[in-house]
């Protein structure tokens, strides 16, 4: 049964571009993990600041085992200083995980 991911991401004025631009650099890393679905960041169109990081998973443990795989650590590793630049700061300025399951829907 697929499974659902999402990471709401709460975005500083201004940092959502930044965002955008982040997860199209690593656009496809997740894509051979076994048990990955599917994948869409979703900008908000109105005067929310959240962005919602959508996955679709073929079950629990296969989002938990790219959870604790270097592929997710290496995507999700902090920024380092780079010939005396300062570090890049995060894009979000919080975070939250929801875990769904389809209960339903159409079949188109």
């Amino acid at each position: 049964m697929t499974i659902i991911k999402i990471n709401a991401i709460t975005v500083a004025d201004g940092s959502g571009d930044e965002l955008a631009h982040r997860f199209a650099a690593r656009a496809g890393a997740v894509d051979d993990q076994p048990g990955f679905e599917g994948f869409e960041l979703l900008k908000p169109t109105d005067d929310r600041s959240t962005w919602l990081v959508l996955t679709r998973w073929a079950d629990e443990e296969s989002f938990q085992t790219w959870l604790s795989s270097p592929a997710f650590s290496h995507g999700h590793r902090s920024e380092k200083p780079v010939d005396g630049e300062p570090a890049a700061r995060p894009a979000g300025v919080s975070s939250e995980l929801w875990s769904y399951e389809i209960a339903g829907g159409s079949t188109v």
